[in-house]
């Protein structure tokens, strides 16, 4: 059989595409694109794929939980469309629902990935910390109504800096291969009402911050000594951690990259936090 000819047909170039992305993630079931439910995935590459006119599936740095929000998610993607800077950006935003937005938009190598290239994850809790809860910010915000001393909360989190087993910080259901991660800073700062704990490390085990969160707050609070913490990352078990925090108050607000990505750095957040 002859087969068609393809002279005088050009392959149809390649574009690699990094996103910015913020979003309130109170309404989705996560970031993952998933059968019968609301994602932030689905609804990123549904807009995508409008812009482009071609299906288009993203890939991220880091996918977060029901009720987690981000506003430094990074993601890529590749497509034949060539478009200007605003289109992936406004023109996008135009397409997606209020509680997600494109923040910056970047053509990067094709030796990018967004999760594979990252060498770091930040993430911010944000904790009420007030008598009455919150109305305005309830969804963006944990309200925790015991006064808590964030000075010791700050100095019981030195004893997870470095690289260690997070065994005692570690979803049940996490899949990851090893629960070594290693942690390089773990700051918790008071801004009036509002209690911050700002931890970065290279990467993250399941519910990880949140299991961290929670111990810290019984510290906080006093019902644990500073010690408690040191005491539960030597013993490599869940079960006696405090509860998981809950999702509301979490944040992914920035991902490192080596610098000859050149990726933009606009400001963290969320709301009022300073960089």
């Amino acid at each position: 059989m002859t087969q068609p000819s393809l002279a005088g047909q050009e392959e149809r170039p390649v574009y690699h595409i990094a996103l910015g992305i913020e979003y309130d993630g109170s309404r989705y079931a996560g970031w993952q694109r998933q059968q019968e439910v609301d994602s932030v995935q689905a609804r990123l590459e549904a807009a995508l794929s409008r812009v482009a006119s071609e299906p288009v599936t993203v890939f991220c740095a880091g996918r977060t939980d029901a009720g987690v929000h981000a506003t430094g998610q990074v993601v890529h993607f590749t497509t034949h469309a060539s478009r200007q800077e605003g289109a992936w950006t406004m023109g996008v935003n135009a397409h997606l629902p209020k509680d997600i937005a494109v923040r910056w938009v970047k053509a990067v190598s094709a030796d990018f990935h967004a999760r594979f290239s990252a060498t770091a994850r930040r993430y911010r809790y944000v904790i009420y910390n007030h008598r009455y809860r919150p109305a305005v910010l309830q969804s963006g915000v944990t309200h925790f109504y015991h006064p808590l001393d964030a000075e010791r909360m700050a100095r019981a989190g030195q004893a997870l800096l470095g690289e260690n087993d997070f065994s005692s910080f570690r979803a049940a259901q996490c899949q990851s291969r090893t629960p070594w991660r290693n942690v390089s800073h773990l700051w918790v700062n008071r801004y009036g009402p509002y209690v911050v704990v700002d931890i970065k490390a290279n990467a993250f085990v399941h519910h990880m911050v949140r299991n961290i969160v929670g111990s810290l707050l019984e510290v906080g609070c006093g019902n644990q000594p500073e010690g408690w913490i040191a005491e539960l990352l030597a013993a490599r078990d869940r079960t006696l951690a405090a509860a998981t925090a809950k999702a509301a108050g979490l944040y992914l607000v920035a991902v490192d990259y080596p610098a000859h990505f050149a990726l933009p750095q606009p400001p963290m957040g969320p709301l009022f936090l300073p960089d």
